[in-house]
C-alpha cells in the first residue's frame, strides 16, 4: 500500500528540509514546487486530501472577472496566466468552456460587453477564446432553457473549468513522483522548538494512533481556514488572521439547463455572481457568499442560502427547481483574509498572504484554486530564504501534472452504480495507489458521487464499504460503521424534504 510506503518514510528521515502541514490546494502545491526543486518534502493532512474548501469550488479555474470589477488588474492578470498554466499542464482535468452572460438592458450589454472584452484582452495569448456580443435569438441559442421576458442579448465569453478533487489527488501523485513524502490522515500536534525557534512538530497518525516526532528545517502552515489555530498552537495569543466565508452550491439534473455553456449573472440582488455550471451530465447552481463565526470541516448550507439560490436560479430558468429536485448540496469555506472597514467577506481580497511567526513558522493564506502553483512558488521561495536552503528555481510553470490510471469501464455489469461507470478495479486503484481510507474518500474525492447525487452515494456504500474492507484487511465491525459513518454524512448533502 501507498500510505505504508509514506509512513517507513517518514520514520526513516532523521530530519526534511520542508515540512508543509495542510493538504488542499496551497499545500499541495508546496509540495510539488519544493520536491521538483529537489528539497526533502513531507507534507500531512489531518483529514483526506482536498477534505476541505478544496473539493467544495465551483470547479472553475478562472481570472476573477468580480476582480475586474473591483479594479484589481493586478490579481486578475496573474490569474490568467496561472489559468493557461493549469489548463496545459493538467489537460486530463481541465477544459475550456464558454460562459454567457444574458443582459436584459442595452446598457447592461455594453457595460458587461466591455469589461469582459477587457477580460479577453487581459489575457492577451493567453486567451481562451473571443468575446462576443450576441443577439437575443442568439443568446437563446446558446443558453437553452434560459428566461427570454425582457432579454436584449448576451455576452459569451470563454474561462477554465476542472475537477477540483482530482485535480488535488493528482497533485498529491505528482509530488510523490518528484520525490515527496505525502500522508493523509495525519495530524500535526504540537510544534518542539529550540532557542525560540521551531524544530520538531508532533504528528499523530489517526488510522494507527502511533505518534512520530518530525525534525524539519522549516514549517509551512496551509491549512486553509484552519491556519489560525495551527498559527496559535505556535503562539497561544495570536490574533485570528481570517475572515471565514460560506458558500453553498446545489446540484441539480441536466434537464433544468440542457446547454454546453454556463450560464454567469455578474450581479445578485445582494451583488454577488451566480453561476449554473455543466458539470459532469449535472448542473452546479452557485455560490453563496456568507460570513461565519464558526468554522467546521463539514459545514452545513443555511436555509436562506438555498433559498437564495433557487429563488435567483428560477428567476433566470424558464423550467422550476424545488428542493425536491436538488441532488446534492456541497458546503465551502473561504479562508478569506482579515481587512479593516470591509463589511462583507464578498469584498475582502482573494489575493495571498505569506507571514512568517517568531520562530519562523510560514503561515501562507487566502488566494483560490486558479492561483494556488504562484501561491507554492512563492511560499517555497520564503522557505528558501527563512531556511537558508540551496537557491534552486522554481519549475512548475511547466511540470505535468500526474494522471490518473483509471480506465473507462464498458461493461454495465460491473458498474457500481448505472449512473456512474466505476468498478471494483477502480476502487482498488483508489486504495492501493491513491491513499483512499474511508469509504468517504473514494465516494466523495476519488469519484465525486457525493458531490453529483447524495441518494446514489449512500445507495452504493455497502458495496464500497465491503470492498475496501478486503483491501484494508478490516473486519465486519469496520464495515458497518464506515457504512453507518459515510450514511449520516450524506444526509447533510440532500435536503430532509427533498
Amino acid at each position: 500500500m501507498l500510505r505504508d510506503q509514506m509512513l517507513t518514510q517518514l520514520q526513516q528521515t532523521p530530519q526534511w528540509d520542508i515540512v508543509i502541514i495542510g493538504g488542499g490546494a496551497t499545500g499541495l502545491g508546496c509540495a510539488v514546487d519544493a520536491a521538483s526543486r529537489g528539497f526533502k518534502t513531507l507534507l500531512v493532512e489531518q483529514h483526506d486530501f482536498a477534505k476541505g474548501t478544496s473539493s467544495r469550488s465551483t470547479k472553475l479555474v478562472h481570472g476573477g472577472v468580480r476582480y475586474l470589477a473591483q479594479g484589481n488588474i493586478k490579481l486578475v492578470k496573474e490569474a490568467l496566466r496561472e489559468r493557461a498554466y493549469l489548463l496545459r499542464n493538467a489537460p486530463h482535468v481541465t477544459s475550456t468552456m464558454a460562459f454567457v452572460v444574458p443582459v436584459y438592458s442595452w446598457w447592461d450589454k455594453w457595460f458587461y460587453g466591455i469589461g469582459l472584452k477587457m477580460y479577453q484582452l487581459l489575457a492577451g495569448k493567453l486567451s481562451l477564446g473571443k468575446t462576443k456580443w450576441l443577439n437575443k435569438r442568439k443568446t437563446l441559442q446558446e443558453l437553452p432553457g434560459i428566461n427570454d421576458e425582457k432579454l436584449k442579448g448576451g455576452i459569451l465569453y470563454y474561462d477554465g473549468q476542472f475537477d477540483d478533487a482530482r485535480l488535488a489527488i493528482d497533485l498529491a501523485k505528482t509530488a510523490i513522483q518528484q520525490g515527496a513524502t505525502a500522508i493523509n490522515y495525519c495530524k500535526a500536534q504540537s510544534f518542539i522548538k529550540q532557542d525560540n525557534r521551531i524544530t520538531a512538530v508532533v504528528i499523530k497518525d489517526e488510522i494507527n494512533n502511533n505518534a512520530y516526532t518530525v525534525k524539519a528545517k522549516t514549517f509551512i502552515n496551509a491549512t486553509g481556514v484552519f491556519a489560525d489555530a495551527v498559527m496559535q498552537m505556535d503562539e497561544p495569543h495570536k490574533d485570528n488572521l481570517i475572515a471565514p466565508s460560506q458558500g453553498i452550491h446545489v446540484v441539480v439534473d441536466r434537464n433544468f439547463f440542457s446547454g454546453n455553456n454556463a450560464l454567469m449573472i455578474p450581479k445578485t440582488d445582494d451583488g454577488r455572481v451566480l453561476f449554473a455550471v455543466p458539470w459532469h451530465n449535472k448542473v452546479i447552481l452557485g455560490t453563496t457568499d456568507t460570513p461565519v463565526k464558526h468554522i467546521s470541516i463539514e459545514p452545513k448550507p443555511l436555509e436562506e442560502e438555498i433559498g437564495f439560490i433557487l429563488h435567483h436560479a428560477n428567476r433566470y430558468l424558464t423550467k422550476t427547481i424545488t428542493r425536491k429536485e436538488i441532488r446534492s448540496v456541497f458546503v465551502g469555506l473561504r479562508p478569506l483574509i482579515k481587512k479593516g472597514g470591509n463589511a462583507t467577506t464578498s469584498l475582502l481580497s482573494r489575493d495571498h498572504t505569506i507571514l512568517v511567526s517568531k520562530s519562523r513558522l510560514i503561515t501562507v493564506s487566502g488566494g483560490k484554486w486558479t492561483t494556488y502553483r504562484k501561491m507554492a512558488e512563492d511560499v517555497i521561495d520564503k522557505a528558501i530564504q527563512i531556511a537558508q536552503l540551496p537557491q534552486k528555481t522554481c519549475i512548475t510553470r511547466q511540470l505535468s501534472i500526474q494522471a490518473s490510471r483509471i480506465e473507462a469501464a464498458t461493461n454495465s455489469k460491473d458498474f457500481l452504480h448505472a449512473g456512474f461507470h466505476y468498478t471494483a478495479q477502480d476502487i482498488q486503484y483508489f486504495v492501493t495507489e491513491e491513499m483512499a481510507i474511508k469509504v468517504e474518500d473514494v465516494l466523495a474525492r476519488r469519484t465525486r458521487i457525493l458531490f453529483l447525487n447524495a441518494t446514489i452515494a449512500s445507495t452504493v456504500a455497502p458495496i464500497v464499504a465491503q470492498q475496501m474492507a478486503n483491501l484494508l484487511q478490516r473486519d465486519e465491525q469496520w464495515v458497518q460503521d464506515e457504512i453507518t459513518t459515510f450514511t449520516q454524512l450524506a444526509n447533510q448533502y440532500r435536503l430532509a424534504d427533498a
